[in-house]
Parts: C-alpha cells; structure tokens; sequence
C-alpha cells in the first residue's frame, strides 16, 4: 500500500508532466495526441512509472519510443518545476492499454 508521501509526489509528478505533455507535444507525438493517465512511484522514490494513452494515427510504439527518447530531458524540465523535492525519480514510460481492453470486452459482452 502506497504512503501519503508517495501518493503526493505521483500527484505533483503527474500535473507537471501533464503540463509538460500539453506544452511540448508537438516534440515527440508525431500527430497524435499523449495523455498521461497514471504516474505510480516506488516506495522508496527512486523511480516513477509514467502510463500514457496515445490516441492518433501515428504508431504508440514510435510515439513511445520518441518520449523515451528525450526521457532525461522531461526529467530535468520536471526537477526545474518541483523545485521543493531534493531528488526527482527516474521516470520510464509505459502505454496505458486499459482503455483497449474494455473496448475489447466491451465488443465480447455485446455479442
């Protein structure tokens, strides 16, 4: 069970990549659009796991790729924002695919 202190670190880490994602996405998302939906860190707050939603006609692989490509750079942008934490955890990037499989058992179910 995750503590008070990690839950509000994921929040802060999760606005200000959401803020980074809507000012800088013409960067890395290749015409689609990148949402973050879940920002999990580890307990003991060396790593955050970041999963995006990708929706668009671009490929989420090459889009991932892109951001995992400029990864420490978003991680210095995050450290300059959140200036009160003493250390900013990795961050690794993931592809939220929980939106798919609901619409994959949503199509089961309806047949």
């Amino acid at each position: 069970m995750a503590s008070i202190r990690q839950h509000k670190i994921e929040s802060a880490i999760r606005m200000e990549l959401s803020n980074y994602f809507l000012r800088n996405s013409a960067e890395f998302s290749r015409g689609s659009m990148v949402t973050l939906t879940v920002v999990r860190v580890t307990p003991d707050l060396s790593l955050a796991r970041c999963y995006v939603s990708i929706f668009g006609k671009a490929d989420k692989t090459e889009v991932l790729n892109s951001i995992k490509s400029q990864q420490s750079k978003i991680r210095g942008e995050i450290g300059k924002r959140l200036k009160n934490m003493r250390k900013i955890p990795d961050l690794s990037f993931y592809i939220d695919d929980s939106i798919d499989y609901a619409e994959t058992i949503d199509k089961l179910l309806k047949k």
